[in-house]
């Protein structure tokens, strides 16, 4: 049964297996387990960039395209989602499905025969021509200040389905809107990465991998590569436009900086290495360790700093502003000792190990 949810492409690694169980039982029970506003807002944040980066390895890690518009996707869904939430009278879900034919119908267009650097370079000025519209058309997407609007009653903070918390082996927790709209990006993001995890092991994602390594003998042995990459870029912005969508519902707020800024690009780029190119559980190790680096990494050195304060040149070293100093280290470390991503190194040990134990 497992096997087949997870469309036979089982972790391979009894260390990547127990990781992945750690990651997804901590997701799944964070509420409880990691009670506070600040542990909940990192929960969600990993929970959105599983989907988008993996949605992202389907492009690059599985097909080859390098993309640098996968944010203009993630912020056509969550401004689809602000501008539909904002309106004065009665809010529509209409600017979610516009937003979501809107990224296809854009997805199509990139896909046209422009392959890659040239694909690369055509993404990356698109996305940029959208970061400045964003910014500029205020009368729709409320410019650099963003949209604010309302969500559903029965997602909103105030909302309560009981007034005493909800007492649970693992601790209480409060059954408000709160805990509803995290479980429902819970559901969803799960949702998104099976299909993902389904997609790149079926007939169609061999063919995606065979046009990665290459394409002139994918298109020799009768494949139309330019309609299974269209299909790729496709379905690629489909899934980025519902993780932005997640975003939003989850903020109640939406600005060029939280969804479009190029620097979450970067973060996408990041996370892929880290995790490992062209495998799904990489969204998941990877956008763990990466959100949680980002979020804590401020606070672990003002400790450190403070434990080390009478050592010369360390406290400088350690204070907390230099944290971005110490997430390249971090990255630097893990692109050296983890080439193929952690993933990917965890699957090679086990792989090493069984040939060993072979008679």
């Amino acid at each position: 049964m497992l096997s087949r949810l997870l469309s036979n492409d089982l972790p391979r690694s009894r260390w990547l297996a127990a990781l992945l169980i750690i990651l997804f039982l901590g997701l799944a029970f964070a509420p409880v387990l990691f009670p506070g506003v600040k542990a909940l807002n990192v929960a969600a944040k990993v929970l959105v960039f599983v989907a988008l980066v993996a949605s992202f390895d389907l492009l690059l890690g599985y097909t080859g395209i390098v993309s640098f518009a996968h944010t203009m996707f993630f912020g056509i869904g969550a401004y689809g989602v602000a501008m539909a939430l904002n309106a004065a009278d009665e809010p529509s879900w209409g600017g979610v499905v516009l937003g979501v034919l809107c990224a296809l119908l854009i997805s199509l267009v990139f896909s046209l025969r422009v392959k890659a650097i040239f694909f690369a370079m055509i993404t990356l000025a698109v996305a940029s021509a959208f970061l400045t519209l964003a910014s500029q058309l205020s009368d729709f997407t409320g410019g650099e200040d963003g949209l604010s609007f309302g969500v559903p009653e029965w997602l909103s903070p105030g909302f309560m389905l009981m007034e005493e918390p909800l007492v649970t082996p693992l601790g209480e927790v409060d059954l408000n809107g709160k805990l509803i709209t995290y479980y429902l990006i819970f559901l969803s993001v799960t949702a998104i990465f099976l299909t993902i995890l389904r997609i790149v092991n079926s007939p169609f994602g061999r063919v995606l991998q065979a046009i990665r390594e290459n394409d002139f003998r994918a298109e020799a042995l009768g494949y139309r590569t330019v309609v299974y990459r269209t299909l790729s870029n496709v379905l690629s912005a489909l899934f980025a436009t519902l993780a932005g969508c997640l975003l939003a519902l989850w903020l109640r707020y939406n600005g060029p900086d939280t969804s479009l800024s190029f620097e979450i690009m970067l973060d996408i780029l990041l996370i892929v290495v880290i995790g490992g190119m062209g495998t799904v559980y990489g969204a998941l190790i990877g956008s763990v360790l990466f959100v949680l680096a980002q979020s804590y990494l401020q606070d672990l050195l003002r400790l450190a700093g403070e434990a080390t304060a009478g050592i010369p040149m360390l406290p400088a070293l350690l204070t907390p502003d230099r944290w971005l100093l110490w997430l390249g280290v971090l990255f630097v470390l893990s692109v050296y000792y983890f080439p193929t991503g952690i993933v990917g190194k965890l699957r090679e040990r086990a792989a090493l190990g069984y040939i060993k134990a072979s008679p």
